[in-house]
């Protein structure tokens, strides 16, 4: 039994949840998301929370009604709160340039990187060198900050390039003179 997943999810006041059948919509006053799940999760609404149970006794229906769970209640707090990522780029010229809805990076390439930006995703900028990405579903926000940095993962030894604020960077020594 999974003990995440036996935890109710609480909707708040503004939000409300939309059942049918495996598939769940979520409304709150960020915007609306929906997803469907697979059907050995039974999902229910009473009195004001989301309860998620296996459908069946297979030991992947045990598995999946905690991830379940865990994917409801971030699109509850989604819908409230939001979800946003923090970027920094460094390296001597690189810079990040908003034009409407696409992102043009100069990462030290002979090229421009023109990334388009997903719906539901907003991206601000903090001088040329900050980003901040945000948007109501976890998963996208995190695969749009993910995308961003593969254009540039930070390298070993002068730390340039696009990291995630907080994620730790491993920083080598170079080579030394005997």
């Amino acid at each position: 039994m999974s003990r995440i997943g036996k935890l109710p999810v609480a909707i708040p006041e503004k939000v409300s949840a939309k059942i049918d059948g495996s598939t769940i919509e979520i409304t709150g006053p960020k915007g609306t998301i929906a997803k469907t799940f697979h059907k050995s999760v039974q999902i229910e609404e009473s009195e004001g929370q989301i309860k998620v149970s296996p459908g069946d006794s297979t030991r992947f229906a045990n598995a999946m009604y905690g991830t379940a769970r865990s994917i409801i209640n971030g699109m509850v707090k989604g819908v409230t709160e939001g979800f946003s990522k923090d970027l920094e780029i460094n390296g001597v010229g690189f810079q990040a340039v908003l034009k409407g809805k696409v992102l043009n990076l100069k990462l030290g390439y002979s090229h421009d990187i023109n990334y388009d930006v997903p719906e539901g995703i907003t991206i601000a900028l903090d001088g040329t060198t900050k980003l901040k990405v945000s948007g109501i579903d976890k998963q996208v926000v995190g695969q749009v900050a993910a995308s961003i940095k593969s254009f540039y993962p930070v390298e070993p030894y002068k730390g340039k390039g696009v990291h995630i604020v907080g994620e730790f960077i491993r920083r080598k020594e170079g080579k030394s003179v005997a």
